[in-house]
């Protein structure tokens, strides 16, 4: 638990990208066979959850692009965001793992 809050500032962002990531991966599988306008309350929280991103990721994509491509290129930007993240606080010796001395 100390190794946690250590670390809160490495653990909380990667847990809440990696949590929308996996949601739009689920929208994504889930959308295969439900409308896109279904009113389940499960359909509703992933959308919830995935909108704003999945609109800033239109955003930089073509239009003609299908709505799976731009689920599938925003769970591949997040992916690279936590990567990045990562990746930032490892260089500044921050992240679980790295060395001070680095």
């Amino acid at each position: 638990m100390n190794e946690f809050w250590s670390y809160w500032y490495f653990h909380l962002p990667n847990f809440v990208l990696a949590a929308v990531m996996y949601t739009l991966i689920g929208r994504l599988v889930l959308g295969f066979f439900v409308p896109e306008n279904w009113d389940n309350f499960i359909w509703r929280g992933f959308r919830f959850v995935t909108d704003h991103v999945v609109r800033a990721v239109r955003y930089l994509t073509p239009e003609v692009l299908a709505q799976p491509v731009v689920l599938i290129f925003a769970a591949l930007w997040l992916m690279a965001l936590r990567l990045g993240y990562f990746v930032m606080l490892f260089n500044a010796g921050l992240a679980p793992g790295a060395t001070a001395g680095n």
